[in-house]
């Protein structure tokens, strides 16, 4: 049975297909720039691997090149070979604790969280109507971002502002990321011999967008990023918590509106914004080897923020059997996850300097002296999406 995972971007189409029940990838890839002047796709299948430059009007366009190629490359005889497809959706509000097949009142009740997440919500619903057009005998299915972040307590996902706004307007914690802290918080649990019911794990998701969620015996109990993914840790171009105030305070000082000043926390502060440098942290690194001082606060701000993060949530948890790095930052940033566990060394946490000397590998990287495992895990949300899916069909 072929499932295919999709993660519809702005301007990107993401994809993997599977075989199901055995979770083997036949292809994976993505198509770039999707509406510009000229984009980009690339196509794997085994160890082949094909770039090539063409243009992209639409997502309608992608999702045709994407199904062709499955044929001519003889991933699939017949596009009918696909029996599901399953859609990220990064919010889906209160509504949704699981993912469920799409019908058009589910497209209705995403499309109207696309306020939540104006700029993902909106690309996610134009994947799917593009893959239904195209896969109409397939079964569309919605794994949400928010889901897994359901289980938590009103007193994690509450905000102290006037208890109208939460229900007028569902202003309150949602979290994202889901798919990747349940992917990794079930992987620690298979690692340490265990079932997710029987350990507490807290994972850290850091890549250019990054969230740290606290999971209790396999449930989602709380997490940084908040009604927006906006919300949390220092990124690398969101700012992060900030004191809510300064938007009002800028508004003023700049003579800009409330929109304009939301944009500049969302693309150009974090990492870009306090370093002046860059949104991506390899260049903060190596702008760190040469001594720049902006760039070595921006990453010393991370990496309290993280740290920071990780000692609330093991209080919160009460005891705690694993911590997790995973996404393009936790998997590859050494010096930060040696930085992040010395600063833990409260909680009994030591890191090994040689175990930790790995990049995109799963991994424990603590001592045998740690009084907490700490795990390199690199994260899998597509193997996710296709199960949800499978299970579904």
């Amino acid at each position: 049975m072929k499932v295919i995972s999709v993660n519809a971007g702005s301007s990107s189409l993401k994809f993997k297909l599977f075989q199901m029940p055995g979770e083997t990838v036949l292809c994976e890839g993505i198509f770039e720039r999707i509406g510009l002047e000229m984009g980009t796709s690339k196509f794997v299948v085994g160890d082949k691997k094909e770039k090539t430059e063409l243009v992209l009007a639409d997502h309608s366009i992608a999702v045709n090149k994407l199904l062709e190629n499955l044929i001519t490359k003889d991933v699939v005889k017949d596009l009918k070979e696909i029996v599901g497809v399953g859609h990220r959706v990064v919010h889906g509000g209160e509504k949704f604790f699981q993912s469920v097949v799409i019908n058009d009142e589910v497209f209705k009740t995403i499309e109207s969280c696309n306020d939540l997440a104006p700029l993902h919500n909106p690309a996610n619903l134009i994947g799917i109507k593009s893959f239904t057009e195209k896969l109409p005998n397939a079964l569309q299915v919605a794994v949400f971002d928010t889901a897994f972040h359901q289980t938590m307590e009103k007193e994690a996902y509450m905000y102290a502002t006037p208890y109208e706004w939460y229900q007028k307007y569902g202003v309150r914690k949602y979290g994202f990321h889901g798919t990747s802290h349940r992917f990794v918080s079930e992987r620690a649990a298979s690692l340490l011999g265990k079932k997710p019911s029987e350990v507490n794990v807290i994972v850290a998701h850091l890549g250019n967008g990054a969230s740290i969620c606290a999971v209790k015996g396999g449930k989602s109990v709380e997490t940084t990023m908040g009604l927006t993914p906006l919300a949390g840790l220092p990124m690398g171009t969101r700012s992060g918590d900030i004191d809510p105030a300064i938007v009002g305070f800028i508004c003023e000082k700049e003579n800009k509106d409330v929109a304009e000043v939301i944009n500049m926390l969302n693309k150009k502060s974090g990492l870009l914004g306090v370093s002046g440098l860059s949104s991506d942290s390899r260049d903060i690194g190596n702008a760190i080897l040469a001594g720049h001082e902006r760039a070595k606060l921006a990453n010393d701000l991370q990496i309290k923020a993280v740290a920071d993060a990780i000692a609330k949530y093991a209080v919160y948890l009460g005891s705690v059997d694993a911590i997790c790095f995973t996404a393009g930052i936790g998997e590859n940033a050494t010096k930060l996850r040696k930085n992040v566990g010395n600063r833990l060394s409260l909680l009994g946490i030591e890191i090994d300097l040689q175990r930790n000397d790995i990049r995109g590998k799963e991994k424990i990287i603590s001592s045998d002296n740690s009084k907490i495992t700490v795990m390199l895990i690199p994260t899998n949300e597509e193997v996710i999406i296709a199960r949800d899916t499978f299970e579904l069909i």
